[in-house]
């Protein structure tokens, strides 16, 4: 049962009629493979050899598929040579039919009918189960652990791929639906979804009553004064000389930051072990600089000494350019050994500190340009970055784009911005005890990334090279991320899973940059323990 529905292998009169008339709707109205007929009614050539599992609502069937395990399948005149795409195996079956009514289709039903075929699939003791899976629903089967072969079958309009599943993974089917009723309960003690994004963030309540305010013009003496506030407030945080603060997201900030580096002409060198530092690259490219890179794999800390060497190598690179807090993988860059390099050689050295402030202790002293923004770890609303540096800048007059010209910023800002935005900025700023949100961000991490190593979780970053706000979690291959993902978030938790670069490794990430408890966590690391133990008990 699921909620009110009945799942069974069907055995009365009036639910194989009911089976005809569902086969008729889907295979004939809705996906023409077979004739029209006044009948409205379709009885599968091979209805005699078939099991059929529904589902009944009070009697009435919403959905069913059929299993069959004589040979030829139907599969076998669409693939010539179909073993040979096979594992071998002793008892095959052929699943087909599948269809769910139009105004019921949602994964219960779906997941449900599965559930059924798992255990139908051991008591027969079939080694393996072959389906021609609809193109449109590949994600699905792929959570349900079939595995693709062989060429796409069927036309325009009716694309399927075939697909078998093996003995390993009915267990896995079967422990999905009892995942699926779970996670699709409000997680307890969670009225409003826990964000645990890394942006947009928690907004600080500070940061949201100072949102609220009456807008003021940006060229009034309140406005400057409290621009210049935020400014020293961001100094102060970071232990810079200087702010120039921007309306736009951190990519502008970068752009600004390569926009002054192709003043000199100069060489540089390019870090990259994650996403942000291929952008780093991207942002390079795009303006033209001459730079060389030094790139490790996603996940891994860098060689400090490869850097030197690349540097003694290249006596004339005159900057170098990191992300310290790597947003994709976790991974957290040591400022300080760079620093030490790059001073020694009289190299500039320019930071993505996006992820970093306001998560981690920051001295900026000594980094000739640093990149940040108003949300993430300082929990004001996304729209506000900044650029940190530790000498004043002069205006580069027709020689720059107006807007990425960070000495037209030394002063008032040159340029319309939201005297909200900013307020929220200083609210948040004014009101953050940096030491001690630190300190609890720290053990916090510590405590929830032990809780997933022990559960079976694979944590991307390597241990003592952790950003503390950020634990990104290399999910098995039979879990989909997207999956864990959206079911997460029906169970109130919103996880980031949803950026590219997540999708393709399989990853989901937990930010700690929020309003982040061990009680508010608790429930989320229980639902994630739910999707793996039982899978980790069967193998």
């Amino acid at each position: 049962m699921a909620g009110s529905y009945k799942f069974k292998i069907a055995t009365e009169e009036g639910e194989f009629e009911q089976i005809h008339e569902l086969n008729y709707e889907t295979f004939v109205e809705e996906i023409p493979q077979h004739a029209e007929n006044e009948r409205k009614r379709l009885v599968d050539k091979f209805h005699d050899e078939n099991t059929y599992i529904i589902c009944l609502d009070e009697g009435h069937l919403l959905g069913m598929l059929a299993v069959r395990d004589r040979r030829p399948f139907s599969l076998d005149q669409k693939i010539p040579g179909l073993d040979s795409y096979l594992p071998h195996a002793r008892s095959v079956c052929e699943i087909r039919l599948l269809s769910v009514r139009k105004e019921r289709r949602h994964r219960k039903v779906i997941l449900g009918l599965f559930n059924v075929l798992a255990r139908y699939c051991e008591e027969k003791s079939y080694d393996l189960a072959l389906i021609s899976g609809n193109v449109a629903q590949q994600r699905l089967y792929h959570t349900l652990g079939f595995k693709p072969f062989g060429p796409r079958v069927g036309g325009e309009g009716a694309m399927y791929q075939p697909m078998y599943l093996t003995p390993g993974n009915y267990y896995g089917i079967k422990e999905r639906m009892k995942l699926l009723s779970r996670m699709e309960e409000t997680a307890p003690g969670t009225k409003e979804p826990v964000s645990m994004l890394p942006g947009p963030v928690d907004i600080s309540p500070h940061a949201r009553a100072a949102m609220n305010g009456t807008p003021v013009s940006h060229r009034s003496g309140k406005f400057v004064e409290d621009l210049n506030r935020v400014k020293g407030l961001l100094c102060e945080l970071a232990g810079a000389g200087f702010a120039s603060i921007l309306m736009g997201s951190g990519t502008l900030a970068n752009d600004a930051v390569a926009a002054r580096l192709s003043l000199k002409n100069d060489r540089g060198l390019v870090l990259s072990n994650g996403e942000f530092g291929e952008r780093l690259i991207d942002h390079a490219s795009r303006w033209g600089l001459s730079f060389k890179t030094v790139e490790t794999d996603w996940g891994e800390s860098f060689d400090y000494e490869e850097i030197e060497r690349t540097l003694d190598c290249n006596t004339g690179t005159k900057w170098l350019w990191a992300v310290h807090s790597e947003t994709s993988t976790g991974v957290l860059n040591d400022a300080g050994i760079l620093k030490e390099i790059c001073i020694k050689r009289g190299v500039e050295l320019c930071l993505d500190c996006i992820s970093s402030i306001g998560t981690v202790p920051l001295d900026l002293s000594g980094v000739h340009m640093a990149t940040g923004v108003s949300g993430k770890g300082l929990r004001s609303y996304p729209g506000i970055s900044f650029v940190l540096h530790n000498s004043p800048i002069e205006p580069a007059y027709g020689k720059l784009p107006r807007y990425l010209d960070l000495g037209l910023y030394s002063g008032s800002n040159p340029f319309t911005f939201s005297s909200n935005m900013l307020y929220a900025l200083k609210g948040a700023l004014e009101n953050l005890n940096a030491g001690e949100r630190y300190s609890r961000i720290s053990e916090l991490a510590l405590w929830v990334r032990e809780r997933l190593r022990d559960t079976g979780f694979l944590i991307v970053a390597k241990k003592g090279h952790e950003s503390p706000s950020l634990i990104t979690v290399q999910l098995p291959g039979w879990l989909d991320s997207s999956e864990t993902g959206l079911r997460l978030e029906r169970s109130g938790f919103l996880l980031n899973w949803r950026s590219v670069y997540l999708r393709e490794r399989n990853w989901i990430q937990i930010a700690l940059m929020g309003e982040c408890t061990r009680e508010r966590i608790m429930p989320l690391l229980g639902l994630l323990g739910n999707v793996i133990k039982p899978r980790r008990r069967a193998l």
